[in-house]
């Protein structure tokens, strides 16, 4: 079958990452992929997608090359390891495009090294866990040229909802960071009002009701608040990513000089859930820790 949609490449098929790809699948791109488990593929494969042995094979089969991966150490790796990272197999003119919440610094070398062979390269982290990536509605947010974004706005449309340009190379995460130090404090908040609910004897689903829809509503209460009451901890975005992100924004505020004490907060709360072996839980499993608190247990 031929068409005249450009050729993708995809690194990484985790929780979001597969949802992702299987969008772009859909619509009809071609598609090559690799990740570190074949398995974790299987289905993509099934639907059509091409498997390849690196990173620096997808690219040499691609036009563009999407990444969603875990911490800014996977990120060097997949694209920037001299034999098998993707940088080492994109066509000038190609295009790299790290949707990994990462580093600013990070983002801004990987675009660097990539213009230097005549290629370039967006950051465009993405918010919405595993719900927004299968509906197909992430909060997309880039840095990087314009003229790469408005090549690469088909692809990201058919994954994302909003979708914004927030400037040069680094900008995206800087954004992604913003929001993530606005979900943190916000989670803590949640999780406290579920707490102070159980101990006044409150119907959990009848004070959602009330409370979901007006001042206090947030994506946190009404898509996670449910799966708290449940006792739902499996992951839509890991515990140990969301302290790996909290992580970077702490130290890009200690560059800028900044004190932000809730973020801080929050962090050390969500590595109290790590400690307990939570890292490979949901976010909303810090609804435990908050209770864990108050002598009170969760399940």
């Amino acid at each position: 079958m031929t068409t005249d949609k450009p050729s993708i490449g995809w690194i990484g098929t985790g929780v979001m990452g597969s949802s992702m790809a299987g969008h772009l699948l859909d619509a009809g791109f071609p598609l090559t992929l690799t990740t570190r488990t074949r398995e974790k593929a299987k289905s993509l494969i099934e639907r059509g997608a091409i498997w390849a042995e690196s990173p620096r094979e997808v690219a040499t089969q691609s036009q563009i090359v999407f990444a969603i991966v875990g911490y800014p150490a996977d990120v060097r790796e997949v694209f920037l390891d001299p034999q098998r990272g993707a940088l080492a197999g994109i066509a000038r003119d190609g295009i790299l495009v790290d949707m990994t919440t990462s580093e600013p610094t990070l983002a801004v070398e990987i675009q660097r090294l990539a213009s230097e062979q005549g290629a370039d390269a967006l950051d465009a982290p993405v918010s919405g866990g595993d719900s927004g990536a299968a509906a197909g509605t992430l909060s997309i947010m880039i840095g990087g040229n314009e003229e790469t974004v408005h090549r690469v706005m088909p692809c990201l449309e058919i994954m994302g909802k909003t979708i914004v340009h927030q400037g040069g190379p680094g900008a995206g995460q800087h954004t992604k960071m913003v929001n993530q130090t606005l979900i943190a404090s916000g989670m803590i908040g949640v999780c406290e009002a579920l707490v102070y609910a159980v101990r006044a004897g409150l119907d959990l689903p009848t004070v959602l009701q009330s409370v979901g829809s007006g001042a206090a509503g947030s994506w946190s209460l009404s898509n996670l608040g449910p799966r708290m009451i449940a006792g739902d901890f499996e992951p839509g975005f890991y515990v140990e990513h969301f302290v790996k992100d909290m992580g970077i924004a702490l130290a890009e505020a200690k560059q800028m000089n900044l004190c932000l004490p809730g973020l801080a907060l929050a962090e050390q709360l969500y590595q109290s859930v790590i400690a307990k072996g939570g890292g490979r839980a949901g976010t909303q499993a810090l609804v435990s820790a908050v209770a864990e608190m108050s002598g009170m247990e969760w399940d």
